[in-house]
């Protein structure tokens, strides 16, 4: 594999990692309340609102630092998955007033961690490069 694939694997990580890191960082701030309470409005256990950490930032950390790259990537596709059934349902087959999807930014983390898991995250991580977990 050459350099500059390992290095577009690499920025592929760190966008997907850092972008999602700062909504997981925005939410101990705010707490998980809200999202509590869309579990529990569709039939959910409220404390499993707390998985949103490990989605939103031990498995960004790991995208970032490049260890069980591909385990976190698949994290992150369930959180969205998540995020997209309890909260924006309503949006899926709708654009916004500019004329884009209404869940690009959902779409583009969805997306991104499945490309991550099909990719895995090349040499330049922390993990061991080219085994099953990365």
């Amino acid at each position: 594999m050459n350099s500059s694939t390992d290095f577009g694997k690499l920025i592929l990580r760190l966008t997907l990692g850092i972008l999602l890191l700062l909504h997981g960082l925005a939410k101990l701030k705010t707490g998980v309340g809200f999202i509590g309470s869309m579990l529990a409005s569709n039939g959910l256990p409220e404390s499993i609102a707390y998985l949103v950490y490990v989605g939103e930032i031990l498995a960004p950390a790991a995208l970032i630092l490049g260890i069980w790259t591909r385990p976190a990537a698949l994290i992150v596709m369930i959180n969205m998955l998540f995020a997209i059934g309890l909260a924006h349902m309503n949006e899926l087959f709708t654009l916004n007033k500019t004329g884009a999807w209404a869940l690009e930014l959902q779409g583009l983390f969805l997306f991104g961690a499945l490309a991550v898991v099909f990719l895995g995250a090349g040499r330049y991580g922390l993990g061991a490069p080219n085994t099953r977990l990365n």
